[in-house]
């Protein structure tokens, strides 16, 4: 996709002359007679660089630029004056001009401002880039054969332009494998841009995903790009996929299938280039069964299904994890480094940890800070993680009923009274383990009095 220059000038030979010594150099390339007519120009195409003279009729180029850098912090402007003077060049600088060119203007000196406004712009996004994968560590832990046969799925996969589908319980680390394989595909110098699909209200996922144009809708100020927009040339993360509504399914769908879309509110066709990686923790040939996931949203998504394996079928790799963990709360907190015992690593390798590794990253920073001693043993692994596997649950409940409906009721009182004790009637890590919403278990205690049982 070509680079979009903004050419401002009220003079209409000069604009002739820019556009088309821009345009032989491969930009596409809009014009504006005014720093009114520009304002309105780059709150519909937002364009990677301006070009702005500064004497012109009405709005000035300081005037325009000031309103430019208001709404725009991040977009670069070169500066053209045929009257320059060192004053006005300091001023423009201090108010967020890149550069300053004088007229009559050199093609060789006008290219050259232009390029290394637009390196400067591709910088920038990649200095964001550093820091998006210094803060999410795109590394995957462990030699058991489920984590290699994984790393080696990765490994075919990430360097292809394939769409990718990774499917997991909570906490095995979906997001992770989604940035592990940007990493290492030929898109890693572009951005990976996350959408999480469950956290995004029906009514706004096409702002969301497609981006507005200013005066859309109520509070739609300016032009706003949306994900797709953003993750151009680079990896869009739909997580959590399968929580997805059927009418933002539908939307999502035409744009994956086209590559093209326009903003809400706008009519201008937008034509992009990523790479889809999905996630779920849903079985989504279960709920395209019961109609609430569209079946060609999910072939069109699952190219390469990859599953990430949960804790308990890798509980070799814990030392492993838990070292490193041990290791990073260390620097992040402070606080002098602990080692755990060989008795209380096999504790934690019993354990079936419903929670997976996010489970496991939890208690060892509480370990690191509730330990007494340097070495964390077995008797300071609290309940339920002290339990072997098999004892963790005594759960046999009675079913004394004549009815379907009665059963189940006793079923699930029983069955949420046996992992509240568990879980030491922590409502958090029950309702994670279970895999319902924190409201939702409270109301299911109250609804079975299951608080006069807590002991």
């Amino acid at each position: 996709m070509a680079r979009t220059i903004l050419v401002v000038d009220d003079e209409a030979s000069i604009l002739r002359s820019v556009e088309g010594i821009l345009a032989d150099e491969g930009f596409e390339v809009v014009s504006a007679e005014s720093g009114t007519a520009a304002l309105e120009k780059i709150d519909k195409l937002i364009p990677d660089l301006v070009l702005l003279d500064i004497w012109m009729p009405g709005m000035d180029g300081i005037e325009t630029l000031v309103k430019i850098k208001e709404t725009y912090p991040y977009l670069q402007v070169v500066i053209m004056s045929g009257h320059g003077t060192i004053e006005t060049a300091v001023k423009a600088t201090k108010l967020g001009a890149y550069d300053f060119i004088e007229k009559p203007l050199s093609m060789e000196k006008l290219l050259h401002s232009v390029r290394k406004a637009l390196d400067y712009y591709q910088l920038e996004e990649e200095i964001n880039l550093l820091k998006q994968k210094h803060k999410e560590k795109s590394k995957l832990t462990g030699h058991s054969e489920p984590i290699r046969r994984l790393k080696e799925q990765i490994r075919i996969v990430a360097p292809t332009n394939a769409w990718v589908l990774i499917s997991g319980e909570n906490g095995t680390g979906k997001e992770l494998v989604a940035h592990y394989i940007h990493r290492l595909s030929q898109r890693s110098h572009k951005p990976m841009v996350e959408v999480n699909c469950a956290a995004i209200p029906e009514d706004l996922i096409e702002s969301e995903l497609f981006g507005h144009e200013k005066g859309a809708f109520t509070g739609a100020g300016s032009m706003r790009k949306g994900k797709f927009d953003l993750a151009h040339e680079g990896t869009i993360f739909l997580d959590e996929i399968g929580d997805m509504s059927l009418k933002a399914q539908s939307k999502t769908l035409r744009i994956l299938q086209e590559q093209k879309f326009e903003r809400v509110g706008g009519t201008r066709t937008i034509e992009v280039d990523v790479r889809v990686i999905a996630a779920t923790n849903k079985n989504l040939e279960a709920e395209i069964e019961k109609g609430t996931f569209r079946d060609d949203l999910y072939f069109r998504l699952n190219v390469i299904p990859i599953k990430v394996p949960p804790l308990r079928e890798r509980a070799e790799d814990i030392p492993e994890l838990v070292e490193e963990f041990l290791e990073e709360f260390s620097v992040s907190t402070n606080i002098d480094p602990k080692r755990v015992s060989g008795s209380a690593l096999e504790l934690l390798k019993k354990y079936p940890w419903p929670g997976n590794v996010r489970e496991l990253k939890n208690l060892v920073e509480r370990l690191m800070i509730m330990s007494p001693g340097k070495v964390i043993e077995a008797t300071d692994i609290p309940a339920p993680f002290n339990q072997a596997r098999g004892q963790e649950s005594a759960f046999e409940p009675r079913i004394l009923s004549d009815t379907l409906k009665e059963a189940k009721n006793q079923f699930e009182r029983a069955f949420l009274e046996a992992k509240l004790r568990e879980y030491d009637w922590n409502i958090s890590q029950t309702a994670e383990a279970i895999g319902i919403e924190r409201s939702n278990l409270h109301k299911k205690i109250k609804a079975y009095g299951l608080e006069a049982q807590r002991s």
